[in-house]
């Protein structure tokens, strides 16, 4: 008996594995989520000042539905097909935020707080419809629905957060982009050395993820007028992009990121 339930733990756990949705957490992760923040914020600002302002929406909401059904439609992690996902996340995110300052008049600090408590309740509905935020879990229609309803309002709550701190309270780029880097460093710091709960260190750091990246976008990207290099949105989502595209060829190739194994109920917040 015992050995036959010790063969059901071992297939539930390969099926968790190899239905697991999203990557290992590594360095790369890291460094391919901060790319694609700041090449959204890059991305979405040339669209909407270079194109039509709601052509650009609705382009970039078609462009976001179609990286999300190839996403949802794979069985398993796949890294382009994932990251083409977040990298859409982030452009469309971006303009979601965006329009409701620009077209409506919000001011960023109600943006912020309105997408701070969108994302609370997204969390919310998840943990109590299954038991746990850990993304090791995300092998169910259900948990990856609310893992993405969660990552697009990290990515407007980010937006209209850097963009708070940039205007509204006059930071400006450079030292936004330092604040919130020392921030999204913190949750990794009180995982190491204070042993913080994992689950939510990650979602701490993942939240800081947007504004930390975006801010360095637009000081590069950004005239002089306001702060910035001006080396222009343009060039800098372009080249933002060709980094996005060889780390997750790299990653694709490699399979650096493929899920480790770990059972789901492990990690429960």
């Amino acid at each position: 008996m015992e050995q036959i339930s010790g063969l059901k733990y071992s297939l539930r756990r390969q099926a968790w594995q190899t239905l697991t949705k999203v990557p290992k957490i590594t360095l790369y992760f890291w460094i391919v989520k901060l790319l694609t923040t700041a090449m959204g914020e890059a991305t979405s600002d040339y669209m909407v000042l270079r194109f039509n302002p709601y052509l650009a929406v609705m382009a970039g909401f078609a462009v976001f539905v179609i990286a999300l059904v190839i996403q949802f439609r794979k069985p398993h992690y796949v890294a382009w097909a994932y990251w083409l996902a977040v990298a859409m996340v982030a452009v469309f995110g971006t303009m979601a935020a965006d329009v409701i300052h620009i077209q409506f008049g919000v001011p960023y600090a109600i943006s912020t707080i309105f997408f701070a408590m969108v994302l609370a309740v997204v969390f919310t509905a998840w943990y109590k419809s299954e038991g746990t935020l850990s993304i090791h879990s995300v092998y169910t229609r259900s948990r990856e629905a609310f893992y993405w309803a969660a990552v697009l309002a990290t990515f407007a709550m980010g937006t209209a957060a850097g963009d708070l701190a940039a205007y509204t309270l006059h930071l400006g780029f450079l030292t936004s982009g330092i604040l919130f880097g020392v921030v999204f460093a913190l949750p990794a710091l009180a995982y190491w050395l204070f042993d913080l709960n994992p689950i939510l260190s990650f979602w701490l750091a993942y939240i800081m993820t947007r504004p930390f990246g975006a801010s360095f976008a637009d000081w590069i990207g950004k005239s002089h007028s306001v702060g910035g290099l001006a080396y222009g949105d343009s060039k800098v989502a372009l080249i933002l992009t060709a980094l996005i595209v060889i780390l997750v060829a790299y990653l694709g190739l490699t399979g650096k990121d493929q899920p480790a194994h770990q059972v789901a109920t492990q990690d429960r917040l």
